[in-house]
């Protein structure tokens, strides 16, 4: 089996759909391969995409902020995407984000599939809606399941949030730290699962 950097480096000159012309180069995912917690977003966004890692923008800041809270270190956890390259329009002097299509969805796929093969995650995480259908089928629903366990071969436990993105996107700052807040509390779910998993393990082994 191929390794998290045998992967990186394949996935950098992937041609499999269209988006690597537009993208500044293929951000893969990061973090150590025994990682217990994968968290899984849509795609990298203007920051990521120039600095060729996940989650360092504005949105990885509030994840690494909501990781504090519940007790949990980045450098423990893997982040990735579902697509690898960045899809955007200009706007200006701006690029803004575009939403991946189903064709570009499954184009990527297989990276992310390996990285679940190399990683063997007890926790999948999914960070806004298309990540979450992409993996859990198209009619799956973060306002309703958010932050609850789902069944699912990915891993023991899969669960779905918002995507800090949109959190960062609210019209006004009580909206934000409402939103934060809601958040943070996922985030915490996930803390005491990994917990749970780990006192399941223990008891397992005695």
């Amino acid at each position: 089996m191929a390794t998290l950097k045998q992967l990186r480096a394949e996935a950098a000159g992937c041609t499999r759909c269209d988006l690597y012309k537009c993208g500044t180069q293929t951000v893969f995912g990061e973090g150590t391969a025994r990682a217990r917690v994968m968290f899984v977003g849509e795609q990298p966004g203007d920051q990521e995409d120039l600095q060729g890692r996940p989650f360092v923008g504005p949105a990885g800041r509030l994840l690494d902020k909501a990781l504090a809270v519940a007790g949990i270190d980045r450098r423990d956890v893997y982040v990735t995407n579902v697509v690898k390259h960045f899809k955007w329009e200009p706007r200006g002097k701006r690029r803004l984000h575009q939403k991946p299509n189903a064709r570009e969805i499954a184009a990527c796929r297989p990276w992310l599939d390996a990285e679940l093969s190399v990683v063997k995650p007890d926790i999948v995480v999914c960070l806004g809606s298309t990540a979450a259908q992409a993996l859990l089928g198209r009619s799956f629903r973060v306002t309703k399941l958010r932050g609850r366990p789902v069944p699912s071969p990915l891993a023991p436990k899969v669960l779905a949030t918002v995507h800090p993105s949109s959190v960062l996107r609210a019209p006004d700052d009580e909206t934000r730290e409402r939103e934060t807040a809601a958040f943070v509390r996922d985030i915490v779910t996930v803390a005491r699962l990994l917990r749970e998993l780990e006192a399941g393990g223990e008891a397992a082994r005695e």
